[in-house]
């Protein structure tokens, strides 16, 4: 191709802004540690911006770039949060501690929030997930498939407390 229909300074430009981050079309609920959680996301980013914008003509602008994108990602996220504040249920809902045993009686206990809150490792896991969904709604002793990538697995609650 000639290099007459290259529009070098295009690319470039577009080289420097980063990718948008996507939002989940799934509603945004939160728990009320959730939306802290957000919240404090949301100063954070506004001060290390602030500190960038200090400097003025030394700001690096691909940080500069980064956090405005991100920024607007955590801002969009703040503004559709609906708040859930779990009650006592007999059922599995947002917020809630759920423990529950699979078919060789392994304990696992996890809350679900919302997907900003998630951390596996931490057990919060996002009501959207394949587990998530999986227990919202359920009681103690009900069984439910849990559709895992490495195959179904039955599992049984056991205890659903609040936080």
């Amino acid at each position: 191709m000639s290099r007459a229909f290259v529009n070098e300074d295009n690319a470039a430009a577009q080289a420097d802004q980063p990718v948008e981050r996507q939002v989940s079309a799934q509603p945004n609920y939160v728990t009320p540690t959730g939306l802290a959680q957000l919240q404090a996301r949301v100063a954070e980013l506004q001060a290390l911006h602030g500190q960038q914008a200090t400097r003025g003509d030394l700001a690096d602008k691909q940080r500069v770039a980064d956090l405005e994108r991100d920024l607007r990602y955590f801002k969009q996220r703040l503004q559709s949060a609906q708040v859930v504040a779990p009650i006592s249920s007999d059922q599995v809902r947002i917020g809630h501690w759920v423990t529950f045993a699979d078919e060789h009686d392994h304990p696992q206990r996890v809350q679900l929030v919302g997907e900003d809150q998630a951390d596996a490792a931490s057990g919060l896991i996002n009501w959207g997930s394949p587990l998530g969904r999986a227990l919202l709604g359920t009681k103690v002793g009900d069984e439910v498939i849990w559709e895992r990538p490495l195959g179904k697995l039955a599992i049984e609650v056991i205890a659903i407390d609040l936080p």
